[in-house]
């Protein structure tokens, strides 16, 4: 589902902003985070000058531009420091007879998330499985991901309008610019050893090896497991 403001909500936020209604306010009114209300105001011009008609023309304009492929090397330094929750790395794990599962580890925590392509890894296959992933976790824990440059990425233009997630392409033979996502790759072999046909795999296989990977304690986290870790982006 589509994540960009309905012609309503934009004018309830105008309203509600000439009111001198706080933001987190009107976000709860709306149902919507915080975070996302704020964003809306800026990009329209800033909360002084929103206008509802402007963000209304805007939405529909970002919506129908072709996106240009941004590189990893581009970046906001957020993404590359992992210094807040919500930015990912993605890549496929592949099996025999070029079947496959999606990997995505978010970058703070290290926390992991899998989720199966019974029919296959077409470009519309795992933008329908990522956008479905996406709306399983609090929308500012989905700000970003990183993926190699990959044809199943093909759609990632809509990926972006159906879900607000900003998708990065790492440079060409490049792989250590997703290197959680990598590492996350070679310790699922463990349970996904090469050879096996990953087309069987169900959402249950993959949540018990999610579960074992998000449940080990990490020295990179000071000895917390990433369960653990995300959990403080929770509160």
């Amino acid at each position: 589902m589509s994540r960009r403001f309905t012609e309503a909500e934009i004018a309830e936020v105008w309203e509600r902003r000439k009111a001198g209604e706080p933001t987190r306010s009107i976000a709860r009114r709306l149902g919507r985070n915080g975070s996302s209300v704020s964003r809306e105001v800026a990009r329209n011009g800033g909360r002084h000058r929103y206008r509802a008609r402007r963000a209304d023309q805007a939405a529909w304009q970002r919506a129908r531009r072709p996106q240009v492929c941004k590189l990893a090397t581009n970046e906001p330094a957020e993404v590359e420091d992992r210094a807040v929750p919500g930015h990912w790395e993605g890549d496929l794990l592949m099996g025999k007879r070029q079947t496959a599962i999606t990997t995505l580890v978010e970058r703070w925590s290290r926390y992991v998330m899998l989720f199966p392509l019974p029919d296959g890894h077409s470009a519309e296959a795992v933008r329908v499985a990522l956008a479905d992933t996406v709306q399983q976790l609090p929308e500012h824990l989905w700000q970003s991901l990183t993926w190699d440059q990959g044809k199943e990425m093909a759609q990632h233009t809509q990926f972006t309008v159906d879900t607000g997630v900003q998708v990065y392409f790492c440079d060409p033979r490049s792989p250590w610019q997703r290197g959680s996502n990598e590492n996350t790759n070679g310790l699922l072999r463990q349970y996904f050893p090469k050879g096996t046909d990953m087309s069987l795999l169900t959402q249950g296989d993959l949540d018990d090896a999610a579960y074992s990977l998000n449940n080990r304690p990490r020295q990179t986290l000071d000895w917390m497991s990433p369960s653990e870790k995300l959990a403080e982006a929770l509160q």
